[in-house]
């Protein structure tokens, strides 16, 4: 699709679909609405009564207009109510418009929306996020593209001149959404270790990003004995992968992401049973596939931001190698973990790259992971759980996914959990009681960080949608590009 914002009035446009925001309390039409109307021979005023058209929040109606007027269809789009209005109602609204060009077979299509609180480009970028989102459906493993086509050619926002770059700044945004969707959809026949490294190896050559891939030997080397033990049951070879965007220049400061990169996870000797969800644990490496896709949508950004993106990515299998449920492991820091549950691989693989991290001389870090069944039923599958001890970052980051309308909700790291992880016989076990799990996550994670500031989303609920919802297709939802993307360009 083209996107481009013109000065062009709702009268004055000529196209095959007229799409026009209204919120609910805005139903009514005002002189410039009249005007149209009148022009379109009565037929939005009809649209909207015939329709019981109300404005909420993602709702939509459309008719053919007769006569001789230059639209051939006008459609009405909810944006929700005025008081409430967001970015995020604009992508919402926006993604309604774009499914309703796509079932018109419209190939071009005007769109009208309020400016969120005066500012044209972020409404522009926050307009074209929504519809390239919502056009973006995954047809990799169909026989057939039945449904997928999409005719529209032309987006025209109307009012919205000179915001190239935002439009711009959106469509290369999308593209690491894009691709963190295809990495979580993709199974785990397709999405490996070894794919994971490719990807990064990838991002490296075309955009000129300095890779580290450390192999197992390497890892060895360095004590990571928390990663390798969950990748010993592996036939294929855990990748330790290290990209690096260094901008022109001096950057203005220096920041890490860490992404959980377990591209299957069975459970290990701990093995997930039927109905507990496994055949999608392609889906637990979202974390890692979020920072491969915020990687390449900073890559193509270039902001002033020295960026890390890190993830140690291997599967949690089932073999004679395999980790037992009550082994010690020791971790590259020297802190011992007795695993009393292989299932809770992911952060054992963290606390090594965490460690790494660490070291790194960076200013703040972030990891993300689908970490715990426990934040999905304390926050549902649509909010991500945010935890840390530096009210900076923490704030930063809530700032960031606000603005890219990803939810996430702040916990409490309560130290007085931690009780819950000591072992008699290690430094700590991997899981503690069942009240409290994420949060027990989160403490367990932050002992693997001694000097930089840093915060732990977990994303287990968000990263994946069965329905179509807003933006999202069925699958891989992207999560957290965007918010990440938005914490570096902060």
């Amino acid at each position: 699709m083209d996107f481009q914002g013109i000065e062009t009035s709702r009268v004055d446009w000529a196209g095959d679909c007229l799409a026009i925001g209204l919120a609910e309390e805005a139903i009514a039409l005002n002189d410039d609405l009249i005007a149209l109307d009148h022009v379109l021979e009565g037929a939005l005023a009809e649209l909207i009564e015939e329709s019981e058209f109300k404005g909420k929040l993602g709702s939509s109606a459309v008719t053919r207009v007769g006569g001789q007027s230059a639209i051939r269809k006008v459609a009405v789009i909810g944006l929700g109510k005025t008081d409430a209005l967001s970015l995020d109602h604009l992508r919402r609204g926006a993604a309604s418009a774009l499914r309703v060009a796509k079932r018109e077979k419209c190939q071009t299509l005007g769109l009208s929306f309020p400016v969120w609180q005066g500012d044209s480009a972020a409404s522009a970028q926050a307009i074209t996020e929504g519809m390239e989102l919502a056009a973006n459906q995954d047809i990799r493993f169909k026989s057939s593209s039945d449904g997928a086509d999409l005719k529209l050619k032309r987006v025209d926002l109307l009012g919205l001149a000179g915001q190239e770059a935002a439009i711009a700044r959106a469509k290369t945004i999308c593209q690491g959404v894009i691709l963190a969707r295809e990495l979580v959809s993709a199974p785990a026949n397709v999405v490996t270790p070894i794919t994971l490294a490719e990807t990064a190896q990838a991002i490296a050559q075309d955009h000129g990003l300095d890779l580290k891939i450390l192999e197992k030997e390497d890892c060895e080397k360095l004590g990571m004995g928390a990663f390798l033990g969950v990748a010993q049951a592996s036939d294929l070879p855990p990748k330790f992968i290290h990209l690096t965007y260094r901008p022109k220049g001096t950057p203005r400061r220096k920041v890490a992401i860490i992404g959980k990169g377990l591209t299957f996870d069975s459970g290990g000797l701990n093995i997930k049973p039927s109905g507990s969800g496994i055949e999608m644990m392609k889906t637990d490496m979202g974390g890692a596939a979020a920072t491969l896709g915020a990687a390449k949508a900073i890559a193509l950004l270039k902001p002033d931001v020295e960026v890390h993106f890190i993830s140690a990515a291997t599967e949690n299998m089932i073999s004679g190698r395999a980790m037992h449920p009550g082994d010690i492991l020791t971790a590259s820091n020297g802190k011992t973990i007795e695993v009393n549950n292989t299932d809770a691989e992911g952060r054992l693989t963290l606390a090594d790259a965490l460690v790494y991290t660490d070291k790194l001389g960076v200013d703040a870090m972030v990891d993300l992971a689908t970490l715990t069944g426990a934040c999905i039923v304390a926050l549902g599958d649509d909010v991500a759980g945010l935890w840390s001890d530096q009210e900076a970052i923490a704030q930063e980051l809530t700032q960031a996914a606000q603005q890219a309308g990803e939810k996430v909700w702040r916990l409490p790291m309560e130290e007085k959990y931690f009780d819950g992880l000591k072992s008699v016989v290690a430094d700590m076990k991997n899981t503690g009681p069942r009240a409290g799990g994420a949060i027990t996550a989160a403490l367990f994670l932050k002992q693997f960080v001694t000097t930089t500031p840093w915060a732990h989303l977990d994303v287990a609920g968000p990263v994946w949608t069965e329905k179509e919802d807003g933006y999202n297709n069925p699958g891989g939802t992207g999560f957290a590009v965007r918010t990440l993307v938005n914490w570096v360009l902060n």
